[in-house]
């Protein structure tokens, strides 16, 4: 599965995509720090229920948040081929529980199309779809998701 923009590269965009619950999400490769396979958490009492715990990333704590409760999903069950998609956005690292990753992908800008408008506010952390093969990516942002407006407090200085 890997698509190349045969357009400039001011109207490419670089994916990284990956599954939840047999579905396909992606959020942008600059965001990303790394890609780490699942290791055991120490949970936090009183955090959010997205919240899983805690992982020490090379001496830095930090959460992980699993991203299927987070988007409304039933809870991801950790196995041996979830991954952790660390993850650096406004200004915060976190890792994000995810049931695996599919690939890194460059696709045109134009195949990014906004969610239909009865999608209500379910669809506040997406910024459209992608049509791939025959599926379809939800685009993700990550700086709506842990922004400022986030009821959970991920928008708070760390």
């Amino acid at each position: 599965m890997n698509l190349t923009s045969n357009s400039n590269a001011a109207d490419s965009l670089e994916i990284i995509a990956f599954r939840l619950h047999e579905q396909e999400f992606c959020v942008k490769t600059t965001s990303i720090r790394e890609i780490r396979g699942w290791a055991p958490v120490t949970p936090i009492p009183h955090s959010p229920y997205e919240v899983l715990g805690v992982m020490n990333l090379r001496g830095t704590v930090i959460p992980i948040v699993d991203l299927a409760v987070k988007l409304g999903m039933p809870a991801a069950q950790a196995t041996e081929r979830s991954a952790v998609v660390v993850t650096e956005v406004n200004g915060m690292t976190v890792g994000l529980l995810v049931d695996g990753v599919s690939d890194i992908l460059t696709v045109a800008g134009s195949t990014l199309q906004p969610l239909p408008a009865a999608t209500g506010p379910s669809s506040a952390f997406s910024d459209g779809i992608i049509a791939h093969d025959k599926s379809m990516i939800c685009f993700l942002s990550l700086e709506r998701m842990f922004g400022e407006d986030d009821p959970s407090g991920w928008g708070m200085a760390a």
